[in-house]
């Protein structure tokens, strides 16, 4: 993944988060990621995989293809 989409997906993830009134660690809880895990996505310093995108989505309420609709 190149910097400027990981900066989208990790603004993305932050927008929902906060949408959805879920504190990182909240949200890394509800998708079975370390707690850290969420802050280096939100602030693009991990290339995610896809399967770690889905749990997101799905801790998020959403589909993965809702969520990487930007």
């Amino acid at each position: 993944m190149n910097r400027q989409l990981l900066v989208k997906f990790g603004k993305r993830v932050r927008d929902e988060r906060i949408k959805a009134d879920l504190s990182q660690e909240k949200l890394a809880e509800k998708a079975k990621v370390h707690r850290t895990y969420i802050g280096m996505i939100e602030r693009a310093e991990k290339n995610i995989t896809l399967s770690n995108m889905e749990k997101i989505a799905k801790a998020l309420g959403m589909k993965l293809n809702q969520l990487i609709d930007f």
